[in-house]
């Protein structure tokens, strides 16, 4: 989707006269945009840690025991404790994930785990001999008798699991890397904080800023051509925090519609600390939209198809455009605060920290 002009303005603390103006979606917007983010609120390009993306089974998210032990990634760039025999014996040798019960081993025995034995036809994989439907009970015995370290123990995870619980755990611990939060493109990068914020700047040319509160003002000539797209995405630094504000225009049925949303670069349970609200408006009218940013832990599509967000149907993104109708000009303004609680343990808004 061709976008004629996106002008965009950050007032972090005052309005300003300040405009950018950039045709091309899917890329971040170099303008000065506000006050731009000041270098020593971002980290430098060497900061932080970068991390392969792993499924929940495998090496790099499975126990400790296969998966850490096993895999170089797993070990080395997610955290994971170093290998021992025991682990390397709870290691696939096809997938090099760990194994859980049912562990299938040959007359050899030889083992492998019940996914992998689909796969080879029956066939052990290390010395060809017929599978059949042996299982190695003793090492099932062994495995529920161990109690490994999370694989995110070197990012700052201090929980010990039984093997079995452990593989659980990882899924969901607070410490495992963050998926890139840019929604132009699908990013495979993953890692921390400081890590994403330097990539979305140096590698996809995101714009970064400092301050609570913002105004946008999207301009595009013919609104009727609207496809799924990506129109931008801005990184805001506040409270010691970054949020990623996304704004787009997609296909709600039968008509396009426009959706501006905040996402929080970090956990769910920080992300409830804070509040958002947009408001969009022309012509004596507005629409206002408050609630509380969505973590980067959910994707940046499923948080637009829970239209968690402030959506303004087409119609009314033109009768707010004023004119004659045909060319589509939306300001969108926002702030972020901290709700804090007074003396009296009444709840007041922080604006800025």
């Amino acid at each position: 989707m061709d976008m004629d002009s996106v002008e965009c303005l950050s007032l972090p603390d005052a309005a300003m006269d300040v405009d950018d103006v950039d045709g091309h979606p899917h890329h971040g917007h170099h303008g000065h945009l506000g006050l731009p983010l000041h270098p020593a609120h971002l980290p430098s390009s060497g900061a932080g840690r970068a991390f392969p993306k792993v499924n929940a089974g495998g090496g790099g998210a499975g126990p400790a025991g296969a998966g850490a032990a096993g895999a170089t990634g797993a070990a080395g760039a997610s955290g994971g404790p170093p290998a021992t025999s025991v682990h390397e014996l709870l290691e696939c040798p096809v997938c090099t994930n760990s194994m859980f019960p049912p562990i299938h081993q040959c007359q050899n025995g030889h083992t492998l785990c019940s996914t992998c034995k689909a796969r080879v036809h029956n066939r052990c994989p290390t010395c060809r001999q017929e599978l059949g439907d042996i299982r190695c009970l003793a090492l099932e015995k062994v495995a529920e008798s161990l109690e490994l370290p999370c694989k995110y123990c070197s990012l700052g995870c201090p929980e010990i699991f039984p093997y079995y619980s452990k593989i659980k755990h990882e899924a969901q611990c607070s410490f495992r890397p963050y998926n890139c939060p840019y929604a132009g493109s699908e990013c495979a990068v993953a890692g921390d904080i400081p890590f994403l914020v330097a990539h979305l700047r140096d590698d996809h040319k995101v714009d970064m800023h400092s301050g609570c509160t913002f105004n946008h003002r999207y301009v595009k000539s013919n609104p009727r051509e609207v496809e799924n797209a990506t129109w931008m995405l801005t990184v805001f630094h506040c409270f010691g925090q970054y949020f990623c504000l996304h704004f787009e225009a997609f296909q709600l049925g039968m008509a396009p519609v426009y959706m501006a949303f905040l996402r929080f670069m970090g956990d769910e349970n920080e992300a409830r600390n804070y509040t958002y609200s947009l408001e969009v408006g022309g012509n004596g009218r507005k629409m206002v939209w408050e609630g509380t940013p969505r973590s980067i832990r959910d994707s940046h599509r499923k948080v637009r198809d829970s239209h968690d967000g402030l959506i303004i149907q087409r119609n009314m993104a033109l009768f707010f455009s004023g004119g004659d109708r045909k060319e589509l000009k939306l300001r969108v303004t926002g702030r972020i605060w901290k709700e804090q609680t007074n003396p009296d343990g009444a709840c007041i808004p922080n604006l800025c920290s």
